[in-house]
């Protein structure tokens, strides 16, 4: 009876402990893998099958599962930082626990991972994208006026604007996306906001937090760059409209350059036709900045 009694309470354990499973989400990184002798796997999409019965079982069990995308070469370098045995498996557990605490990670929800994989790369590209701007931020150091650190004070401003853009949207989900154009990447933030029952706004703090990054970027370092948002509505066409990056501001585009932006095939330059039930529009006034217009870093 103490026997049975002792393995119902380890089953009942075993559902409290949260997994992670570093996932190799390209055919390239399998490869990468397959020169480690202790990877039994031999062919990319029996692993990802294989992968997809594991979380389909740990979730019939009750047990949370989240992925983490494994980076072989990130792998060998970590294994050589902390003098483990990249051919052991251990290590790669050790490996992917560090993923579980620092790299970008999604919960399984019983989604196929044909979806899953696509948002997990998009989660660590949202991270590398906020990870790469605060970098540069962090080394613009301070200000030779009035020795104010200019990427704290950019991403202040950022933020301010952004709640004024957010505030004076009109109803409706809102879509925004940001580009800084600069040496040596063009770097893009996206940014969701769905409006809930009581007309607020739901965002997503990591998204919130690469987005006004990237703005902020562009403002201190004065690079070219563009700001478009996308309101939609029930019942109502789509409103859309931006700003441009320049002189370390945003300056309103017209309507006529917003619909030249989205109705002119970026490669070939050609004319594409408007969408259906969506107005091309100028943007609302944000009102006047806060702080001392010709000094702003």
């Amino acid at each position: 009876m103490a026997h049975t009694d002792h393995q119902t309470m380890r089953r009942v354990l075993r559902r409290e402990i949260a997994g992670t499973i570093g996932l190799l989400t390209d055919e390239h990184d399998f490869r990468a893998m397959r020169r480690y002798r202790s990877f039994t796997f031999d062919d990319h999409q029996t692993y990802l099958r294989q992968v997809e019965a594991v979380l389909r079982a740990r979730a019939a069990q009750g047990t949370h599962t989240t992925l983490a995308l494994f980076d072989p070469e990130d792998y060998a370098a970590y294994c050589t930082q902390a003098g483990l045995d990249p051919e052991a498996p251990a290590s790669r557990s050790r490996f992917t626990a560090e993923l579980a605490a620092t790299g970008p990670t999604i919960p399984y929800d019983g989604r196929p991972l044909a979806t899953l994989v696509p948002a997990l790369v998009d989660e660590a590209v949202r991270q590398a994208t906020w990870e790469y701007a605060a970098t540069l931020l962090s080394r613009l150091g301070p200000c030779p006026t009035c020795g104010e650190d200019i990427g704290k004070a950019a991403f202040t401003r950022a933020s301010e604007l952004l709640i004024r853009i957010l505030d004076t949207a009109p109803p409706g989900d809102r879509h925004l996306v940001c580009s800084v154009s600069g040496p040596p990447d063009t770097l893009v933030a996206v940014l969701h906001g769905d409006q809930d029952a009581d007309d607020g706004i739901r965002l997503d703090e990591a998204e919130v937090l690469e987005f006004t990054s990237v703005l902020a970027l562009g403002l201190a370092t004065r690079s070219p760059g563009g700001l478009v948002l996308r309101a939609s509505a029930p019942d109502t066409a789509d409103r859309v409209y931006g700003w441009r990056l320049r002189c370390g501001g945003l300056e309103p585009l017209t309507a006529a350059e917003v619909f030249d932006a989205y109705c002119t095939d970026v490669e070939s330059g050609d004319l594409i036709s408007p969408e259906s039930g969506v107005d091309y529009c100028q943007p609302p006034d944000l009102g006047a900045e806060s702080g001392t217009p010709d000094h702003r870093h």
